[in-house]
Protein backbone atom coordinates (compact mmCIF):
# COMPACT_ATOMS: atom_id res chain seq x y z
CA UNK A 1 0.00 0.00 0.00
CA UNK A 2 2.78 2.24 0.33
CA UNK A 3 3.93 2.18 -3.18
CA UNK A 4 0.31 3.15 -4.24
CA UNK A 5 0.43 5.75 -1.50
CA UNK A 6 3.90 7.22 -2.70
CA UNK A 7 2.21 6.71 -6.08
CA UNK A 8 -0.63 8.78 -5.16
CA UNK A 9 1.43 11.24 -3.67
CA UNK A 10 3.82 11.73 -6.13
CA UNK A 11 0.57 11.74 -8.63
CA UNK A 12 -0.64 14.57 -6.06
CA UNK A 13 2.93 16.84 -6.26
CA UNK A 14 2.94 16.42 -10.54
CA UNK A 15 -0.75 17.83 -10.03
CA UNK A 16 0.72 20.47 -7.45
CA UNK A 17 3.30 21.38 -10.09
CA UNK A 18 1.14 21.42 -13.24
CA UNK A 19 -1.10 23.73 -11.19
CA UNK A 20 2.14 26.26 -10.49
CA UNK A 21 3.18 26.22 -13.86
CA UNK A 22 -0.43 26.65 -15.22
CA UNK A 23 -0.60 29.35 -12.69
CA UNK A 24 2.82 31.44 -13.83
CA UNK A 25 2.20 30.68 -17.34
CA UNK A 26 -1.57 32.29 -16.47
CA UNK A 27 0.35 35.26 -15.15
CA UNK A 28 3.04 35.30 -17.86
CA UNK A 29 0.46 35.20 -20.49
CA UNK A 30 -1.81 38.15 -18.81
CA UNK A 31 1.46 39.86 -18.48
CA UNK A 32 2.04 39.75 -22.21
CA UNK A 33 -1.46 40.50 -23.00
CA UNK A 34 -1.13 44.00 -21.32
CA UNK A 35 1.74 44.45 -22.99
CA UNK A 36 0.64 44.11 -26.16
CA UNK A 37 -2.11 46.50 -25.11
CA UNK A 38 0.03 49.36 -24.18
CA UNK A 39 1.51 48.65 -27.37
CA UNK A 40 -1.62 48.56 -29.21
CA UNK A 41 -2.38 52.00 -27.34
CA UNK A 42 0.95 53.65 -27.48
CA UNK A 43 0.70 52.98 -31.29
CA UNK A 44 -3.02 53.98 -31.53
CA UNK A 45 -2.09 57.52 -30.07
CA UNK A 46 1.34 57.83 -32.32
CA UNK A 47 -0.83 57.20 -35.32
CA UNK A 48 -3.20 60.39 -34.25
CA UNK A 49 -0.61 62.52 -33.57
CA UNK A 50 0.84 61.50 -36.96
CA UNK A 51 -2.55 62.14 -38.27
CA UNK A 52 -2.82 65.67 -36.43
CA UNK A 53 0.98 66.47 -36.85
CA UNK A 54 0.15 65.57 -41.05
CA UNK A 55 -3.14 67.82 -41.00
CA UNK A 56 -1.23 70.75 -39.70
CA UNK A 57 1.50 70.31 -42.09
CA UNK A 58 -1.06 70.34 -44.48
CA UNK A 59 -3.31 72.90 -43.46
CA UNK A 60 -0.19 75.75 -43.53
CA UNK A 61 2.32 73.97 -46.42
CA UNK A 62 1.18 76.62 -48.36
CA UNK A 63 1.86 79.66 -45.81
CA UNK A 64 5.32 80.51 -47.60
CA UNK A 65 3.80 80.50 -51.11
CA UNK A 66 0.67 82.33 -49.65
CA UNK A 67 2.91 85.21 -48.76
CA UNK A 68 4.69 85.43 -51.82
CA UNK A 69 1.83 85.47 -53.75
CA UNK A 70 0.29 88.10 -51.60
CA UNK A 71 3.33 90.32 -52.91
CA UNK A 72 2.12 90.12 -56.30
CA UNK A 73 -1.69 90.63 -55.71
CA UNK A 74 -0.30 93.65 -54.12
CA UNK A 75 1.45 94.93 -57.48
CA UNK A 76 -1.49 93.78 -59.50
CA UNK A 77 -3.90 95.96 -56.76
CA UNK A 78 -1.05 99.11 -57.05
CA UNK A 79 -1.44 98.53 -60.79
CA UNK A 80 -5.16 98.88 -61.07
CA UNK A 81 -5.07 101.78 -58.74
CA UNK A 82 -3.05 103.38 -61.41
CA UNK A 83 -5.45 102.89 -64.35
CA UNK A 84 -7.22 105.97 -65.32
CA UNK A 85 -10.00 104.00 -67.53
CA UNK A 86 -11.15 100.62 -68.03
CA UNK A 87 -10.19 98.88 -70.53
CA UNK A 88 -10.23 95.43 -71.61
CA UNK A 89 -6.76 94.99 -70.74
CA UNK A 90 -7.87 96.69 -67.17
CA UNK A 91 -10.51 94.26 -66.77
CA UNK A 92 -8.07 91.08 -67.58
CA UNK A 93 -6.38 91.88 -65.08
CA UNK A 94 -8.80 92.26 -62.70
CA UNK A 95 -10.05 88.80 -63.98
CA UNK A 96 -6.81 87.45 -63.10
CA UNK A 97 -6.11 89.26 -59.62
CA UNK A 98 -10.18 87.36 -58.71
CA UNK A 99 -8.78 84.71 -59.84
CA UNK A 100 -5.71 84.75 -57.89
CA UNK A 101 -7.59 85.98 -54.55
CA UNK A 102 -9.90 82.85 -55.35
CA UNK A 103 -7.43 80.59 -55.38
CA UNK A 104 -5.61 81.31 -52.22
CA UNK A 105 -9.13 81.91 -50.27
CA UNK A 106 -9.79 78.24 -50.96
CA UNK A 107 -7.11 77.07 -49.56
CA UNK A 108 -7.53 78.95 -46.76
CA UNK A 109 -6.64 82.46 -47.29
CA UNK A 110 -8.90 85.09 -45.36
CA UNK A 111 -8.25 89.13 -45.39
CA UNK A 112 -8.21 90.56 -41.85
CA UNK A 113 -11.20 92.91 -41.69
CA UNK A 114 -10.27 96.63 -41.03
CA UNK A 115 -13.95 97.89 -41.21
CA UNK A 116 -13.55 97.83 -37.25
CA UNK A 117 -11.88 99.60 -33.83
CA UNK A 118 -8.21 99.18 -33.93
CA UNK A 119 -7.03 95.98 -32.02
CA UNK A 120 -2.97 96.11 -31.27
CA UNK A 121 -3.37 91.75 -31.44
CA UNK A 122 -5.11 91.66 -35.25
CA UNK A 123 -3.85 95.56 -36.83
CA UNK A 124 -0.47 96.91 -37.09
CA UNK A 125 -0.35 100.60 -36.50
CA UNK A 126 2.05 102.55 -38.66
CA UNK A 127 1.10 105.92 -37.63
CA UNK A 128 -1.98 108.48 -35.56
CA UNK A 129 -3.88 111.49 -36.92
CA UNK A 130 -6.28 113.63 -34.81
CA UNK A 131 -9.72 112.69 -35.13
CA UNK A 132 -13.24 113.02 -33.44
CA UNK A 133 -13.11 109.49 -31.89
CA UNK A 134 -10.28 107.21 -30.33
CA UNK A 135 -8.83 103.98 -31.57
CA UNK A 136 -10.61 103.76 -34.96
CA UNK A 137 -8.89 102.82 -38.16
CA UNK A 138 -8.93 105.82 -40.61
CA UNK A 139 -6.81 104.27 -43.49
CA UNK A 140 -5.40 101.26 -44.27
CA UNK A 141 -2.13 100.72 -45.96
CA UNK A 142 -1.32 96.80 -46.60
CA UNK A 143 -4.31 94.65 -46.16
CA UNK A 144 -3.78 91.61 -43.36
CA UNK A 145 -4.51 88.17 -43.92
CA UNK A 146 -5.06 84.99 -42.32
CA UNK A 147 -4.66 80.88 -43.58
CA UNK A 148 -6.26 78.94 -41.47
CA UNK A 149 -6.96 81.05 -38.56
CA UNK A 150 -3.04 82.02 -38.21
CA UNK A 151 -2.06 85.29 -39.36
CA UNK A 152 0.08 85.79 -41.97
CA UNK A 153 0.40 89.41 -42.52
CA UNK A 154 -0.86 91.72 -40.18
CA UNK A 155 -2.84 94.91 -41.52
CA UNK A 156 -0.99 97.97 -41.40
CA UNK A 157 -2.72 100.90 -40.82
CA UNK A 158 -3.43 104.78 -39.66
CA UNK A 159 -5.45 105.03 -36.10
CA UNK A 160 -7.27 108.12 -34.93
CA UNK A 161 -6.26 109.95 -31.89
CA UNK A 162 -8.43 111.81 -29.95
CA UNK A 163 -6.14 114.28 -28.59
CA UNK A 164 -5.36 117.54 -30.69
CA UNK A 165 -1.29 117.40 -32.53
CA UNK A 166 -0.18 116.48 -35.44
CA UNK A 167 -0.41 113.92 -37.74
CA UNK A 168 2.73 111.38 -36.42
CA UNK A 169 3.94 108.35 -38.99
CA UNK A 170 6.78 106.24 -38.27
CA UNK A 171 9.06 105.76 -41.04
Amino acid sequence: MTDKSEKNEAGKKALEDLKDDLAESNAKAEEYLNIARRLQADFDNFRKRTERENEEFRKFATEGMARSLLTIADDIDRALGTAEEETELVAGIRGIRQNLMKILEENGLTEISTDCRFDPNIHEALCTTEADTDGDIAEVFQKGYRMNDRIIRYPKVKVTKKKEGEETCQE
